[in-house]
């Protein structure tokens, strides 16, 4: 696993571990006199690459299951980042009011009066502080993330080198925007025992099958050349728009990324080259289910080369849009400029109520924030785009996987009424952590969560199911395979 990159402090920014790593850990400050007034700055901690997630990880909260969706009870989480360099001599406030912009600034005058903004360990009480190099700064926020599905996680397969899955859809691999427990990495770790997973591909969080994980550095150093020799064969299954054509399809447009935060891609000439193979399996008289062959790994690759053909996924909820024109993006006719294409996506979802789908919310839409730190460490090296829906940038990954995308959408909250919460305020534990199972109960309120007091709209569990599904993943010493999905099979109907 990567080494996690440093995080902002606004909670509208980038949280550590987002790439499935532990977060950064907080420096231990060296013990020395300073004179009178000096503020001890203490040097960077170097980051452990490859350590998992512990137990006190798990432990910050529990699930409970509702109306199909597996939920993750709001719990308190700490962002923490070294000041960057661009920040030195700067104060908080003046960093805060211009790169952290998803909050108004009267929230970071109530969180460093509740204590929940520190330097270096120590709590801020003067926002005009200057920052040096080095500081160290930590925001502890309210955490909700949003539901996934119910449907549990399948062991495929398990030896004292790898663990196979069969990941459901609606769950990201690894922790990312406003999921972390909702994951597979920490599902696997909390309910089934399985730690420290070093991560050999990824699939998009909508996209369920087949996952493979290498329990040691060394199994996974191995899989990764075959990786990287193209020894490896993989082989989807789906559901498409139409009556796909009988004979073998190939598609190698290249494609392009249009958003990293909403996670979008297209059809383009200056896009990275790519090919896939399509096979038709059966025709109900309105859909095809298709075999999918991917040669190559790009983001979103299946899905965006089969709406280019014309055949979307029948319940794609990105490329199988209105916002793509009549014709729904087919050979890559979409009419649209790319700011013009992610409005009316983001109107489509919005309409229908239907955001959470997409892994974002109105909060991530209304931020203003300008900051170009959002996203994970490995993301952020290889690019970062400034979003036009609200000038964020918010990078996801590319490179392993043809469907693994998952969706950095970042955590947002904000209160308009932030200069009555009492300045004694402590932290409290949100809901009762006894167990997996069981309703939500009472759960205290944060007075500085715009979440807490937000009603939304739950997504059914038909909702978080796309008909897209990994069914093979070969390698050159093993095979590993799912049951085929009730929507592939004979006699399914639309």
């Amino acid at each position: 696993m990567a080494e996690p990159g440093p995080g902002p402090v606004g909670s509208g920014e980038e949280e550590p571990g987002s790439t499935g790593e532990e977060e950064a850990a907080a420096p231990v400050p060296k013990k020395r006199r300073l004179a009178g007034g000096e503020r001890y700055v203490p040097p960077p901690r170097k980051l452990n690459a490859g350590v998992s997630f512990g137990a006190e990880h798990f432990a910050e909260t529990s699930y409970y299951f509702e109306g199909g969706l597996r939920k993750v009870r709001p719990y308190y989480f700490d962002f923490c980042t070294y000041c960057k360099g661009r920040w030195v001599g700067r104060s908080l406030l003046h960093v805060f009011g211009t790169e952290f912009r998803a909050q108004p600034l009267a929230y970071y005058r109530a969180a460093a009066r509740a204590g929940r903004l520190r330097l270096n360990e120590e709590p801020v009480r003067d926002l005009d502080i200057v920052l040096k190099n080095n500081d160290f700064l930590r925001n502890t926020v309210h955490r909700h993330e949003p539901p996934v599905t119910a449907q549990p996680i399948r062991i495929l397969a398990e030896d004292e080198e790898v663990v196979v899955v069969d990941k459901p859809s609606s769950l990201p691999v690894h922790p990312c925007g406003r999921f972390r427990h909702n994951t597979v990495i920490f599902i696997l770790g909390k309910e089934h025992g399985l730690r420290e997973l070093h991560t050999l591909h990824r699939l998009d969080r909508m996209t369920s099958g087949v996952l493979m994980f290498a329990k040691t550095a060394a199994v996974s150093k191995r899989i990764d050349e075959q990786v990287r020799q193209r020894q490896l064969e993989k082989e989807y299954v789906c559901r498409v728009v139409g009556e796909f054509p009988e004979h073998e399809v190939v598609c190698e447009e290249p494609i392009l990324v249009v958003s990293y935060k909403v996670g979008v891609c297209r059809v383009d000439p200056r896009g990275k080259p790519c090919k896939t193979v399509f096979q038709r399996l059966s025709y109900s008289g309105r859909s095809s289910v298709v075999r999918c062959l991917p040669r190559t790994g790009r983001t979103h690759q299946i899905r965006v080369h089969l709406q280019f053909l014309g055949h979307p996924i029948v319940n794609d909820p990105i490329y199988n849009m209105e916002a793509w024109g009549p014709n729904r993006g087919k050979g890559g006719k979409i009419g649209k400029t790319d700011e013009e294409l992610l409005k009316a996506l983001v109107e489509e979802h919005r309409s229908k109520q239907s955001l959470e789908v997409l892994g974002i919310g109105e909060e991530d839409l209304d931020s203003s924030s300008e900051s170009k730190d959002c996203g994970s460490s490995g993301d952020r090296a290889k690019s970062a785009e400034a979003d036009p829906i609200n000038g964020s940038s918010c990078p996801a990954e590319d490179g392993k996987d043809p469907e693994q995308n998952d969706i950095a959408a970042c955590p947002s909250n904000s209160d308009s009424n932030l200069g009555t919460l009492d300045q004694d305020k402590e932290l409290c534990p949100c809901g009762n952590q006894d167990g997996q199972t069981g309703g939500e109960g009472r759960e205290e309120k944060d007075p500085l969560c715009v979440e807490c007091r937000t009603s939304r709209r739950d997504p059914s569990p038909e909702e978080l199911v796309m008909f897209l599904h990994a069914l093979r993943y070969k390698g050159a010493s093993f095979e590993y395979c799912s049951r085929m999905p009730e929507w592939a099979k004979e006699g399914w109907q639309d």
